[in-house]
């Protein structure tokens, strides 16, 4: 188990880490919608979710992965009232590629944030 660290995406905030990669797999921890310097981004879940998107292909990144190699994703929204803004900014970061998904609402995120999204991609070369 190899574990991944960038200083492209914000630190974990707690004992985790950013992701992990296992055999040819890659498995992330939920990204939030702040900086790499650790401030948030924003208070619209637009805005959030592009940083969030960010996060995401830096952690890939360092992972030796990429959206294009993403499988599984999980999105947890804090009002599914947002879905549409979500899923339209979403869609522009995977176009064709669709990988699975699940979307959820929850009651809070950490640090009050309005979206968090978890992926599992394949690393190739492994």
């Amino acid at each position: 188990m190899e574990t991944v660290y960038t200083k492209n995406a914000p630190e974990a905030i707690g004992p985790y880490s950013q992701g992990v990669v296992v055999n040819n797999m890659f498995y992330s921890s939920g990204q939030i919608a702040l900086t790499p310097e650790g401030s948030l981004a924003g208070e619209d879940v637009e805005t959030q979710t592009h940083q969030v998107f960010a996060n995401v292909k830096a952690v890939l990144e360092e992972a030796g992965a990429s959206l294009d190699t993403v499988v599984k994703t999980t999105v947890f929204l804090k009002n599914m009232e947002n879905f549409p803004q979500v899923n339209e900014i979403y869609a522009s970061y995977f176009g064709d590629h669709k990988p699975a998904r699940s979307c959820v609402e929850v009651s809070r995120l950490p640090k009050d944030v309005l979206v968090e999204i978890e992926v599992l991609a394949i690393v190739e070369g492994v």
